[in-house]
This record gives structure tokens, C-alpha cells and sequence, in this order.
């Protein structure tokens, strides 16, 4: 807020199992507060308005109880035959629709485009039933577990299916779905006694809110499982999409070419002049390159030469890198001043057509091959 300036850079976690190891341990380490010396809410020296701040911080851990209630909720229309909010589908969205506009309108105003609200919605189930745990274990026993490290760098070459995280939710789905169908099947006989007894519609009273409740449930969760669908990853260098005049020297010939996407083992470029050697299946060709706004020289490996475009294009592998050489690397690829770009969340209009694409047309059914993923920067 005060220096409009990226001061770090660094791996956010990768799958959704390091995502869930990073943001328990977040809350554990946060619910730690009430049991330590220096808990805010007690320690000399802050106004009530300061208290009240750190305490919206602890709390805001316990909101996966009510989520989780959510839930359960609509199956006591069919399992308890309770109706937990009496009243009509028009009552309810006269009342509720208004206030879900509004905060679809205003959070990523409020979070200057740091967050969607749908998505947001979407991991916080993922979530839901780990920090539940979580919370009433640190209630319990606050100091019981140590500190669990966020994994980085992982490889994968194929998809993976959190089922731990999953579990919990695929308990929920069935009985969402038979009360999908059980409060369906009864609002039809609703429907067909509206003019001969009122008094038993009276007492039916809000009962069409269930089905949309869980239709609700039902979609959301279904969203949510396939999150929990890791895609691979072959590579655990960052590429990135860089543009830099590279010099190329193969046995005594030179040639210029522009990179397209660079990381710490690897160069990705096309070459911008005719003549270029192919690559004879199995051949291993040596090239010394020179990037030249860093004048920095480098030796690899051609692994690959296609020239299936107008320029040809060409993959190398670095060899081993001496410590200033990987050095000089690293600071043109992570620390050039103003490189990093603001990174917003979609809109949630946008967002709406991103969950209804996981939905409709998941990638590992459609999409399983995956071209190399590069971070978007500034390339001046």
C-alpha cells in the first residue's frame, strides 16, 4: 500500500496437497496466538480497535464450521424431516439473492483483484473439513505438531488424485444427491395437492429451497473434486518468457537466433537466418552461446531442432553451470528491477465460465498433453 513495488519473488505451492500443508499450517500457527505470551489480544500497549483487528485474523479460521454446516444442511429436509429455513423460493431470494449480488460485486473490488469470490468459495471447500480438524485440534492441544515444510520442486508425469482430500466430500455428494432427489420427488406432490390442502402446503413451507440447496452443494462439490485433480509436471525449473539475442557457435559456424522461453537448465529459441544443421536422431551436438545483453556465455546440447515453422526453432540443454555463470542466470531471470507483473484474479463473470469449463470439459479427458507452462514478466 505504501511502496507500489515487488520486493520477493518466489514458488507458491504447486499441487493442491502442498496447498493444503501450506494453509494449515498457516492456521495452526495463527490459532497458536491465543496460547502464547505475546497473544494480541492480551499484551500491553494496543487499542481496542488493534484487538479487534488481530482477533478478525484468529477467528477467521473458524469459518470452515459454518461451511461445513452449509453442507449438511439441506439433508435434514430428507434424512430429518426438518425444513431448517421456512420460507418460499421467492421469500428467500427476495432476502438473499440482493446480498450475494453485492458481495459478487464489491470482493474484488475489496481485494484490489487479488481474489474472486467463486473461486474463493471453491477452496475454501477444498479445505473445509482439513481446517475443521485442525481447529479443534490446536483448541485442544495447541503445540502438538511441529512445523511441516511446503514441497517445491516437485516433478510429476502424470495425474494424480488427492483422495484424502476427496473423501470427506464424496461422503457428502451421495447424500446430497438423494436428497436432491427425495425433496424433488416431493415438491411434485406439493404441486399436485397446491389447491386441495393448503394447510399440508403451509406446513411444506420451504421446502423448495431445499433442491436448490442441494443442487447447490452438489455442483460445487463436484467442482471441487475435480480441483483436487493435480496435472503433471515434467519440469521443476520455472520457465520464462523472456526475449534476449543469443549468439550460437556450432563447429565453427555462428548463427543468431531469439529466445522464446529460458530457465536455469535450459533455452528455448528460434533461430533467425537459413543454414541451420538438423538433428540427426541420436547425435548429441555441442553449441556455445552468448547471451549478449548479459554477455553471458554458456555451453549445452542441442536436443531438439524443428523446422516446421518459418524460423527453425531450437530446444538446448545447459551443461553444468559454474557458480558466476548460474549466478548471472538467476538475476536476469529473477531480478530485474519492475520485471514482475501485477497478477490479477478473473472477474467472476470470468470466473463462472472458468468452473463451468473444469465442469463440462475436464482436462484429463480432453487436454492430457501440456506444453511448457512459462511466468509472464516484463522483457524489457
Amino acid at each position: 500500500m505504501y511502496l507500489n513495488e515487488k520486493l520477493s519473488a518466489g514458488l507458491a505451492a504447486e499441487n493442491i496437497s502442498a496447498y493444503a500443508t501450506q494453509r494449515l499450517r498457516w492456521a495452526r500457527g495463527t490459532l497458536q496466538a491465543f496460547f502464547i505470551d505475546s497473544n494480541p489480544l492480551t499484551i500491553p500497549g494496543l487499542n481496542l480497535i488493534q484487538r479487534l483487528a488481530h482477533l478478525e485474523g484468529l477467528l477467521n479460521w473458524f469459518g470452515s464450521i459454518p461451511r461445513i454446516g452449509f453442507l449438511l444442511m439441506p439433508l435434514a429436509y430428507s434424512f430429518l424431516g426438518v425444513i431448517p429455513i421456512r420460507a418460499t423460493v421467492q421469500e428467500m431470494l427476495y432476502f438473499f439473492l440482493p446480498y450475494y449480488l453485492v458481495q459478487l460485486t464489491v470482493f474484488s473490488w475489496l481485494n484490489h483483484r487479488a481474489r474472486s469470490a467463486l473461486l474463493s468459495d471453491i477452496y475454501s471447500l477444498v479445505l473445509a473439513f482439513p481446517l475443521v480438524l485442525t481447529v479443534f485440534g490446536v483448541m485442544l492441544s495447541p503445540f502438538s505438531k511441529g512445523f511441516n515444510v511446503t514441497a517445491k520442486g516437485t516433478v510429476s508425469d502424470r495425474f494424480s488424485f488427492n483422495w484424502k482430500l476427496a473423501l470427506p466430500l464424496l461422503l457428502l455428494f451421495i447424500p446430497n444427491a438423494i436428497s436432491l432427489w427425495h425433496v424433488l420427488g416431493t415438491c411434485l406432490i406439493q404441486f399436485q395437492m397446491h389447491a386441495s390442502e393448503p394447510e399440508i402446503i403451509q406446513q411444506l413451507k420451504g421446502l423448495g429451497i431445499g433442491w436448490i440447496w442441494s443442487t447447490y452443494n452438489l455442483l460445487i462439490i463436484s467442482i471441487t473434486l475435480l480441483i483436487l485433480l493435480d496435472a503433471p509436471k515434467s519440469d521443476r525449473y520455472e520457465w520464462f518468457d523472456l526475449r534476449r539475442l543469443v549468439r550460437l557457435a556450432i563447429d565453427g559456424q555462428i548463427f543468431w537466433g531469439v529466445t522464446t522461453f529460458i530457465s536455469e537448465v535450459g533455452v528455448h529459441l528460434e533461430i533467425t537466418q537459413a543454414g541451420f544443421p538438423a538433428l540427426i536422431p541420436g547425435e548429441m551436438l555441442s553449441v556455445k552461446l552468448k547471451i549478449m545483453e548479459e554477455n553471458l556465455r554458456l555451453q549445452g546440447e542441442i536436443t531438439r531442432v524443428d523446422f516446421s515453422n518459418e524460423f527453425p526453432s531450437v530446444q538446448i540443454r545447459f551443461d553444468e553451470l559454474a557458480l558466476p555463470q548460474h549466478r548471472c542466470l538467476v538475476e536476469m531471470l529473477f531480478c530485474r528491477p519492475n520485471q514482475w507483473k501485477r497478477s490479477c484474479a478473473p472477474g467472476e463473470l470470468k470466473s463462472l465460465f472458468l468452473l463451468f469449463g473444469i465442469l463440462l470439459k475436464p482436462r484429463v479427458l480432453f487436454d492430457r498433453t501440456r506444453a511448457i507452462d512459462f511466468v509472464k514478466i516484463s522483457k524489457i
